[in-house]
């Protein structure tokens, strides 16, 4: 039996899949982790943790479909991580994820100095406290012990492939998302290390997703296996889902986000969209939100305390009509990132009265994490044609909000066979890295279409839903 395995490390589990050539999911383990809040704004996790985690589910998936073995294995990670490692590559820091905050004084002094564009140009980056580039600006203010004993500044994909290869490498789509590589050289700007005060050897090298390795000393039967670096879990979603030009891929799993492959660079002058190196012909153009299926998650644990899982619990909105009876729900919890960049936008819920209910509030947070999502894709409508809409991430199998995305934005949207796509998307990666030609195209589950009465409700909610912020925001602190 043939097979090859995607490995997806998210920001609250790993995910490895085993897929036929054609894309059906033969095999699946998953392991969680816990993101730890030690202070406020503060957003960490435990390496170590991580790589047990990849780890065990790489074995599960070998120990279930033994004595077969992958032909070859392929990586998808989230995204902004940053660990400080000594020389014996052990980590000296936690991992600080991308919804940590903490740099947000960086951010905002970056911003006041009116440099915020010339990085923005050179990076494709907005500059925003999740980035590596203000968490290393904060670590060198505030922590200078440990940025003057790091050895290396890496992320949670370059600490597995440490520990398996013994080597500092990191590929040119997650690099694109420091906020500290050139977006035309595809190599660590002088320029903005400088600025930091890190020399280039203090990072790991860059280089493409199709990279390769083989032998990894952890697990002995794969010796003879392609082990293929793939990219960043926004750009491998992208590539599991499809490759139709104009085909917009949201994703919802703990964050949000909004992208699409083109051919060439694509700076926004108003730096709402972040523009990431894909490969020498592909560039990953879009937008994250901090705030996805993290808050639905955090609506059911601390408010309502329900056993339901998370797509049950959001079922109850189903008997709530658009516009949640006057609900409107800012969902910034963690802060946000795109359009807004803003590290210091909080939480609202707008226009509670007495008769509102449990499924109002599921209802308004749904279309809130929807509105935030369409904010982030308005730039993306000024360039693009869209055609339709791809769902990937948790929230594919939720379908109330499935609709709720359909109709704000006016367009189909497609679920695809799996929605395991980042891992799809780094398998089909993997497969064009070692010669393996792709012949088939991701299956169409479900399409949902637009309610053209729903979808005039929405613009006008959405555009109060945008004054609230603005009348808002300065109140923030």
């Amino acid at each position: 039996m043939e097979y090859s395995l995607g490995v997806d490390i998210g920001t609250t589990s790993v995910k490895s899949v085993a897929f036929s050539s054609d894309g059906k999911t033969l095999c699946k383990h998953s392991l969680a982790y816990p993101i730890t809040h030690n202070q406020p704004d503060w957003s960490e996790q435990d390496p170590d943790e991580i790589l047990r985690a990849v780890i065990n589910t790489v074995e599960n998936i070998l120990r279930d479909l033994s004595p077969h073995i992958p032909q070859l294995c392929s990586f998808s990670s989230a995204m902004h991580s940053l660990i400080a490692v000594n020389k014996q590559g052990n980590p000296i820091s936690p991992s600080i994820i991308w919804a940590d905050n903490r740099a947000k004084d960086i951010a905002a002094r970056i911003h006041s100095s009116n440099q915020a564009e010339t990085f923005y140009n050179i990076t494709g980056l907005p500059v925003h406290a999740m980035s590596p580039f203000c968490k290393l600006q904060w670590l060198k203010e505030n922590q200078s012990e440990i940025f003057g004993d790091a050895f290396k500044f890496i992320g949670i994909k370059e600490y597995i492939f440490l520990k398996f290869f013994g080597i500092y490498v990191i590929d040119a789509s997650i690099a694109a998302a420091t906020g500290l590589m050139n977006g035309k050289t595809i190599q660590w700007d002088p320029w903005i290390l400088e600025q930091i005060g890190v020399k280039k050897e203090r990072l790991s090298n860059i280089v493409e997703i199709q990279k390769i390795f083989t032998s990894p000393d952890i697990f002995p039967s794969l010796q003879n296996v392609p082990f293929v670096i793939g990219g960043s879990d926004g750009a491998m979603a992208n590539i599991g889902a499809t490759e139709e030009e104009g085909s917009l891929v949201i994703t919802v799993g703990t964050s949000s986000a909004a992208r699409l492959i083109i051919d060439k660079p694509q700076i926004d002058p108003e730096m709402r969209t972040f523009c990431y190196y894909l490969d020498k012909q592909h560039w990953l153009v879009g937008g994250a939100s901090n705030n996805g299926g993290i808050i639905l998650q955090w609506l059911k644990e601390e408010f309502f305390t329900s056993g339901d899982d998370v797509n049950g619990f959001s079922n109850r909105a189903s008997t709530v009509a658009p516009g949640a009876n006057g609900l409107i729900f800012l969902p910034y919890l963690l802060g946000e990132r795109a359009p807004i960049w803003d590290s210091k936008a909080k939480g609202i819920l707008f226009g509670l009265r007495i008769e509102h209910g449990q499924a109002d509030m599921i209802r308004a947070t749904l279309e809130g994490i929807t509105y935030c999502l369409f904010g982030i894709c308005q730039p993306l409508f000024e360039k693009t044609d869209i055609k339709n809409i791809y769902a990937t991430g948790g929230f594919a199998l939720n379908e109330i909000w499935l609709q709720i995305l359909s109709d704000v934005f006016n367009f189909p949207v497609l679920v695809c066979e799996t929605i395991e796509n980042s891992a799809w998307g780094a398998v089909r990666c993997g497969m064009h890295a070692i010669g393996l030609e792709v012949t088939s195209k991701p299956e169409v589950r479900k399409t949902f279409f637009p309610d053209k009465k729903a979808h005039a409700f929405y613009l006008k909610s959405f555009q109060k839903f945008q004054r609230l912020y603005e009348l808002l925001k300065d109140e923030f602190e």
